[in-house]
Formats: structure tokens, C-alpha cells, sequence
């Protein structure tokens, strides 16, 4: 049996979603969250084979989930679900170690193999794709363009990260409520394609010193 576990915040995408692989008689769903700090919570302790974990969330989202479980168990095999088709959550998606992407667009059939391509260890990642981003992690992304996809409050977060402030501190330089703050930096890291603090912060230096000016103007409200 296939041991596998659902991230979605909508309760009838996970109801359609078990159905969906209990019916097939090799899989089984071992749990089930709606939310991204219980699925971080869970998913080590189930140990299942397979996590199907939804990108947008609430409270975080499922590259942040992936990141977090592959570092304590990175037996887990991930799979990220999105409706969404972006260049940028791909690439995060792969920095955090997943190993499938799949828009929920997908038939039914299809996922059901994905799930189990995945579970006996195998990519379903674009080969040429992955190569995109190994190239880039060796080469590191092009400065004038690393943060064209940030708003100007994650531009400012940015800046504030890159001069080694904590979330608290960010929080009350910016009058934001620390878990606000917290959503802001997952998301930056991920837009990013970073997994750290400390690498987010090098591109804010690098930022800075170019004295390249970024969408969105972050420096201001300092």
C-alpha cells in the first residue's frame, strides 16, 4: 500500500482527492490537514510515502510544508498541487526538494500515476526544467530581475531581512503582527527560490549595493 497524506484548505478538494486514490486499492490516505503548521506537524510523525501538498495556503503553503518535512524526513516524497502555473513557484518547488508538480487541472487518472511514479522514488519533473534550475542555482539568478515579482511591502520585509532583523523586529519596524510578518518572509523566500534567511539577506546586500532600484520602491517607509 501507498501511504499517503492530503495538504488542501478546502475540506471537499481533500474529500474528491481521498476518494480518488482510495478507490484505485493501492493507496491509502493516512491523514489529512487543512492547514500548512498542522501538515508540518503531522506529516513527520505519519511518515507516509507520499505528501500531496496544496501551494497556496491560508497560513503558509505547500513549498514551505515540503521544505520543512524533506529536512526532517527526506524519505517523504512531496508532490505539489496548484491551480497555478508560475515559473517562480516551480522553481521553489524544486529548491525545497519536491518531487512532482502538478496543476489540479490534471485527469484523474494522470495524478493517480504521478502518486505512484513518485512513491517508488522517481521525478516527475520536467527534465529540462530541473536543468533550468540547477543552471541557476550554480549561476544565481540575474540581479536586475531576482525581485521584479515582489510587492512593495515584500521588497521592504526584504530590505529588513538583509540588515539581519528577526520577525519581531520586522513586525514592529513595519506595525505588521509577527505571523503577518512570518507569511511575508515564507512568501518572499519562495518567490526568491532561496530555502534561507541568510540567502535572502545576500540578495538584499547585493541589491543594495548595485544600487539597482527594484519594482515597487522598497525602500520606502523606512
Amino acid at each position: 500500500m501507498i501511504r499517503v497524506y492530503l495538504l488542501d484548505d478546502h475540506e471537499l478538494v481533500r474529500r474528491g482527492t481521498r476518494d480518488l486514490l482510495e478507490s484505485q486499492g493501492d493507496i491509502e490516505v493516512v491523514g489529512e490537514s487543512g492547514s500548512a503548521q498542522e501538515a508540518a506537524r503531522r506529516i513527520p510523525a505519519l511518515r507516509p510515502d507520499v505528501a500531496v501538498l496544496d501551494q497556496r495556503l491560508p497560513d503558509g503553503s505547500g513549498v514551505e510544508v515540503c521544505r520543512h518535512v524533506r529536512s526532517v524526513d527526506p524519505t517523504i516524497a512531496a508532490v505539489i498541487l496548484t491551480s497555478y502555473d508560475e515559473d517562480e513557484a516551480l522553481f521553489a518547488a524544486i529548491m525545497a526538494g519536491a518531487a512532482g508538480y502538478v496543476l489540479k487541472q490534471v485527469k484523474g487518472n494522470d495524478f493517480v500515476e504521478t502518486v505512484r511514479r513518485v512513491a517508488a522514488g522517481q521525478s516527475m519533473l520536467d527534465p529540462a526544467v530541473t536543468a533550468q534550475v540547477l543552471a541557476r542555482v550554480r549561476e544565481g539568478p540575474p540581479e536586475d530581475s531576482v525581485t521584479k515579482h515582489l510587492t512593495a511591502k515584500q521588497s521592504q520585509v526584504l530590505d529588513l531581512v538583509g540588515e539581519g532583523l528577526t520577525n519581531r523586529q520586522i513586525a514592529e519596524r513595519l506595525e505588521l503582527a509577527e505571523k503577518t510578518v512570518k507569511n511575508y518572509v515564507s512568501t518572499v523566500l519562495g518567490k526568491l527560490g532561496v530555502e534561507s534567511r541568510t540567502q535572502a539577506a545576500i540578495i538584499a546586500t547585493r541589491q543594495r549595493e548595485s544600487g539597482r532600484r527594484r519594482p515597487g520602491g522598497s525602500s520606502a517607509g523606512r
